[in-house]
């Protein structure tokens, strides 16, 4: 862990003065987004389709993304990662996301902020991404 700290510059500290406070936006934004699709469910309206499955025929990379969030709504775990995986994992994310910022704006948890990040390690991140899209592409498009 110390490696990490000191390759990534990675710190816990309180926030600085006249620092944006990344955590309280975060936990907004999220929370009225997913307030928001239950309000649009309390009221019935449709879903809005996807522009480029309608247009080709074809899924898009983030297809399914609306069903497995509602999969995930009503606990079931498998259907949503039938769905989109890729999307599983990124509400996932989120969630835990969300929890730190919880965590830091009510208990006063320290906050973790990157100073540095290497040109190396943010290729590899980017590959990563790039590689995750692709393959949960392939997948959707495999499970039409």
């Amino acid at each position: 862990m110390q490696i990490l700290r000191q390759k990534l510059g990675i710190c816990l500290r309180p926030l600085a003065p006249k620092e944006t406070d990344f955590e309280f936006l975060f936990l907004v934004v999220s929370s009225v987004a997913g307030a928001s699709c239950f309000v649009w469910l309390a009221f019935g309206l449709p879903w809005p389709g996807c522009a480029f499955r309608h247009l080709t025929g074809l899924p898009c990379p983030t297809c399914g993304a609306t069903r497995s969030a509602l999969s995930l709504a009503h606990g079931d775990l498998g259907t949503a990662w039938h769905r989109n995986p890729l999307m599983v994992v990124c509400y996932a994310g989120a969630c835990v996301l969300n929890l730190y910022c919880v965590g830091v704006l009510l208990f006063g948890f320290p906050r973790v902020r990157v100073a540095s990040v290497p040109l190396k390690v943010k290729r590899c991140l980017c590959l990563l991404i790039f590689v995750a899209i692709a393959a949960n592409w392939v997948y959707l498009l495999a499970n039409r």
